[in-house]
């Protein structure tokens, strides 16, 4: 049962990190390629899509590896899971107070409402976002670490 618990939530954070990192470096910059208007519609989409998901894969996440790490305090590689378990928690905290703010903002926006300072603030979220792609990822290879 306990390798199961580590194979899954290494599965799941893994998936995660991959979601997240395409949309930092792929989908982004095919959407801010596109003409103005489009291009917003689509973060505004994306925005509601993975703002409705998202919390519930981050929650998820962060359950699994505390219960892995809980289930495997005695067990060989348990400070690194602690630590990705750490690291998830934080990316949670970012979420809530970086991210999630501007992304309620622009999952509303159509190009008739949007403020003047749209294009900023998505540029805001992303540099929120790189680092907290970069946190989710340093989360992951602490679990894959612990697996070996």
């Amino acid at each position: 049962m306990f390798t199961t618990l580590e194979v899954v939530t290494t599965v799941v954070v893994g998936l995660m990190v991959g979601v997240e990192f395409s949309v930092a470096f792929i989908m982004n910059r095919i959407l801010n390629a596109l003409p103005e208007d489009i291009g917003q519609l689509g973060h505004a989409h994306g925005g509601r899509m993975l703002g409705t998901l998202m919390p519930f894969w981050y929650m998820g996440s962060l359950v699994l590896s505390a219960s892995w790490a809980v289930a495997g305090w005695h067990h060989h590689g348990a400070g690194l899971v602690v630590t990705a378990a750490g690291l998830l928690i934080l990316s949670v905290v970012m979420s809530i107070l970086l991210l999630v703010p501007i992304n309620n903002r622009n999952k509303t926006w159509t190009p008739e409402n949007r403020p003047a300072d749209w294009k900023e603030q998505l540029h805001r979220w992303d540099r929120y976002h790189y680092i907290r792609v970069a946190v989710i990822i340093a989360a992951f290879t602490l679990l894959v670490a612990a697996l070996v």
